[in-house]
């Protein structure tokens, strides 16, 4: 009894942020053509003559600031951002980058300091919540414990007025897309975590709004669920063809997800690409070390003779460079060698199919652009088959083409 007090409780906690989404007035399917559309919509299934019928919208922030009380530093500045008709765009970063401020701010939710921000053809910067005809997905799950699944899902509707027939054609349309057929009589109790994340997405996929947020929807969930349940997510947008904003702080989880990714830092947009450009083609230092899984090695060396030199291995770099660059390789950059860049092993990680060696350069001069000395290491992918010993040193080369250069002071690209 207790606990399903909590959950009420905390329900309610979340009222504030869910109920302007969820009772914003629902367009009733008055006419049969208009039910039909919406149906074909939900199972991916929509005829090319009836494309046209489909509402979707851009998402487009212009110079979009957001300035709390008491501060003068913006925890969004300036940001510039176009979100496709359709797209699935990730905002990622670390904690305080400013993505689920940017997110809130869409959902107007935060105020806009100075700057707009446009869904579709219409200004929505100073437009109530509940009439941005958007529905929102949360970290927390915020469903009603005394509620069954399809009461949950349908609860929105049902506050908007629309008739208990197409409240529940409209929740089994979304309950068959999200596998939630069998369990529409079940109480949230009795659900794992990530049928409970599913509930609450199909409690938004009924409302069929012009854009999804999502605000790190798989944070709660284990390791072996969040994998499962974020290609469901992004098999799901797909399908659907809703434009969705997705803001996480995971960037394995925004690289398979997302058709672009945006990447924040301190407010400030770093770049915006899709997932292979932004891996090969990072614009700054931040971005390199940021994306990827195991992280780029990013070490600060020498220029000599128009080289940069990580031990005794010589890394060509453009002629406008300094006296010293940020060399960036990643860890399946590196070759066994009998001369070059010489590690000492520390830690080797044998993960079957793969090995990665973990170690301080020998060459002491060197030095690591994102971290401090004591926590710095490189990191090589090695053969597994026959990976070295801790205590080992080990000599790599590089391919040049994988090489990627930085301004070692403002950490902008240079090759």
């Amino acid at each position: 009894m207790i606990s399903s007090c909590a959950g009420i409780l905390a329900g309610r906690r979340n009222l504030h942020l869910a109920l302007p989404f969820f009772t914003h007035s629902v367009v009733a399917f008055a006419n049969s053509h208009n039910r039909e559309t919406f149906i074909q919509r939900i199972v991916g299934r929509v005829p090319a003559r009836k494309k046209e019928l489909l509402i979707m919208a851009s998402v487009v922030f212009s110079q979009a600031s957001r300035i709390y009380p008491g501060t003068t530093k913006p925890a969004v500045d300036k940001l510039d951002l176009t979100v496709n008709d359709g797209e699935f765009l990730v905002l990622v970063g670390p904690s305080g980058c400013g993505k689920s401020t940017s997110l809130r701010m869409l959902a107007g939710l935060e105020e806009i300091d100075t700057g707009s921000i446009r869904i579709g053809d219409k200004d929505v910067t100073n437009v109530a919540p509940k009439d941005r005809d958007i529905a929102m997905v949360f970290q927390s799950y915020a469903l009603y414990p005394h509620m069954s699944v399809a009461e949950n899902m349908g609860f929105a509707l049902k506050i908007a007025g629309v008739a208990k027939e197409e409240r529940e054609r409209r929740v089994k349309d979304a309950a068959k897309l999200l596998d939630l057929e069998d369990y529409l009589d079940r109480k949230p109790k009795a659900l794992s975590g990530g049928q409970r994340q599913r509930v609450a997405m199909g409690r938004a996929i009924v409302r069929e709004p012009q854009v999804f947020l999502m605000d790190e929807p798989l944070s709660n969930l284990d390791a072996k669920l969040r994998v499962a349940t974020r290609t469901q997510i992004a098999a799901l947008q797909r399908r659907l063809g809703i434009t969705t904003v997705y803001v996480t702080h995971d960037q394995v989880e925004a690289m398979t997800m997302g058709d672009r990714v945006a990447v924040l830092k301190d407010g400030l947009l770093q770049q915006v690409d899709t997932p292979r450009n932004l891996y090969e083609k990072p614009q700054n230092a931040f971005v390199a070390g940021f994306i990827g899984s195991p992280a780029m090695n990013l070490l600060t060396a020498p220029v000599s003779g128009g080289k940069a030199m990580l031990g005794n291995l010589g890394v060509a770099v453009p002629s406008s460079a300094s006296s010293s660059v940020t060399v960036g390789i990643r860890p399946e950059g590196f070759t066994p060698a009998a001369t070059g860049f010489e590690v000492a092993v520390e830690v080797v990680e044998e993960l079957g199919a793969d090995a990665f060696v973990y170690g301080k350069p020998v060459d002491k001069s060197l030095k690591f652009a994102n971290t401090s000395e004591e926590l710095g290491q490189v990191i090589i992918r090695w053969d597994p088959k026959s990976p070295p010993k801790p205590g080992q040193t080990v000599t790599v080369g590089v391919n040049p083409d994988v090489v990627h250069l930085f301004d070692a002071g403002t950490g902008k690209r240079l090759n």
